[in-house]
Order: C-alpha cells, then structure tokens, then sequence
C-alpha cells in the first residue's frame, strides 16, 4: 500500500527486460511500481486504482494498449490519468491514435533508463 505522498505509477508491457529497468529507474524515487504482463491484468487493476503515472506498450499479447487506453479511458476514474505510450515501432498512425486517446507522451525502445528517470521526473514533479 503506497503512502499519501508516494506515486504509483503503473506499467503495462510484457518485456521481463523492460520491467527491471522501471524497477532500477525508482530505486531513489518513493514510488510504488505496479508492473502488468498482460492489458487485461492492468485494466483489472485500473477500474478500482487510480495510478499517478501510466506507461502503456503497445504491441501486448491479446488486446493492444491502444484499445486498453481507449477502453480504460470510459472510465471516470482515468479521463485525466496521465499515460505514456512506449512502442517498439514508431508508427505514425499509432502516435495519431495515442494523442487522441490523450497519451502525454510516446516514447520508442529500446528505452535507456535515463529516458524512464526523465519521464517520471518530469510528469510527477520529483
């Protein structure tokens, strides 16, 4: 259970890589770090839990995170969440589609950590 001033911040991406770099990337941050394998898993998570910060992949085995934005943001609870598409294709049709759905940023990877740190310093304000 996070603290009142710690940020959760939830990551959706099925990379085990990509997982232990947001897990070395808040080793100095009070951040509580939610990481799914699978969209469906998020989204269950999501109806009841309202994250500081989400870092959406794409390209997921099911459903995509584009139509689990758009299905997460239906919800009252995430009309303003703050989300950041990462892809591993830099598509500009996905980025159009990301913005729409109200993504804040679309980041491509490989993600050095230092890409992590910036972004989660930047968007909940450490």
């Amino acid at each position: 259970m996070a603290d009142n001033n710690q940020k959760i911040v939830v990551v959706v991406d099925d990379s085990p890589s990509l997982a232990t770099l947001f897990e070395r990337a808040i080793i100095d941050m009070d951040i509580s770090l939610q990481i799914f394998d699978k969209t469906s898993a998020a989204a269950e998570y999501l109806k009841d839990n309202k994250p500081d910060l989400i870092f959406m992949n794409i390209k997921m085995p099911g459903k995509d995170g584009l139509a689990t934005l758009k299905e997460i943001r239906k919800q009252p609870l995430h009309s303003d969440t703050l989300v950041l598409m990462i892809s591993s294709k830099d598509y500009a049709q996905d980025r159009s589609i990301a913005k729409e759905l109200g993504a804040i940023e679309f980041i491509t990877k490989p993600m050095p950590i230092q890409v992590i740190k910036d972004a989660l310093i930047k968007h909940l304000n450490f």
